[in-house]
């Protein structure tokens, strides 16, 4: 493996290169696997998979829509007061409302 030329940081002075973890060059990130075929080589299957598996939460299949809105102060201390989750307590206020006042 060909080492790259490695400057120096210009706001924290000295040589940072580290040889045990180079930079790469064009021919490393051409040579380059993804980590989905290369695990299951290091790992068994079932560590591998659990490694690949994405983190967060999960997507939803309803979708929420990101808007903007004014509302009273008051109404804002309300939901805030009990802490977090307030915009999903608004959100399921006014959920309420449209099944307690269908078709308006």
């Amino acid at each position: 493996m060909r080492y790259a030329v490695h400057k120096p940081h210009p706001k924290r002075g000295g040589s940072h290169f580290d040889n045990e973890n180079p930079e790469w060059t064009a021919a490393d990130v051409a040579n380059a696997r993804p980590a989905s075929e290369v695990l299951p080589e290091i790992f068994s299957a079932k560590i591998a998979q659990e490694m690949l598996k994405p983190r967060g939460r999960p997507r939803s299949e309803h979708l929420k829509e990101r808007i903007n809105i004014r509302l009273s102060h008051e109404v804002i201390e309300h939901f805030k007061s009990a802490g977090e989750g307030w915009q999903t307590r608004i959100d399921a206020a006014l959920r309420q409302y449209i099944t307690e006042h269908p078709g308006r």
